[in-house]
């Protein structure tokens, strides 16, 4: 599936692309890192599963609902941008919708953009 998406750079990046680097991460383990975020709630059950498009809120199903119109239209998406929270946990930021869309998608692994700062703490995430 995610071999027939395309990934743009993100427009959050755009202003800094010093600062930030294209790495290609494992979905699952992010996912895993992501369950311990303050926002996870948002998105995830407790079983560590990414919502349904119906049992997300209703500020929330716009968002996915978008992604799912991209998907089907064969449109580019931005990548995803992260980062490493407090708790030393994965944060997705910018591309949210995006990253966990196509994560209840089944998508496997995926491009996302991560602080150069940050990339020994992402070792572990990458493919």
């Amino acid at each position: 599936m995610e071999d027939t998406i395309q990934f743009i750079d993100n427009a959050v990046t755009a202003a800094a692309v010093d600062r930030y680097v294209t790495v290609t991460v494992d979905v699952a383990k992010i996912l895993k890192s992501w369950r311990a975020s303050l926002f996870a709630f948002e998105w995830m059950l407790p079983d560590g599963c990414v919502k349904s498009t119906s049992e997300l809120s209703a500020a929330e199903q716009p968002k996915r609902l978008a992604v799912e119109e991209k998907i089907k239209q064969g449109a580019p998406l931005e990548k995803p941008v992260l980062g490493i929270g407090l708790m030393e946990n994965v944060e997705i930021g910018a591309g949210r919708a995006v990253f966990l869309t196509l994560a209840a998608q089944g998508a496997k692994e995926m491009p996302v953009h991560i602080p150069k700062s940050s990339r020994d703490e992402f070792t572990a995430f990458m493919i």
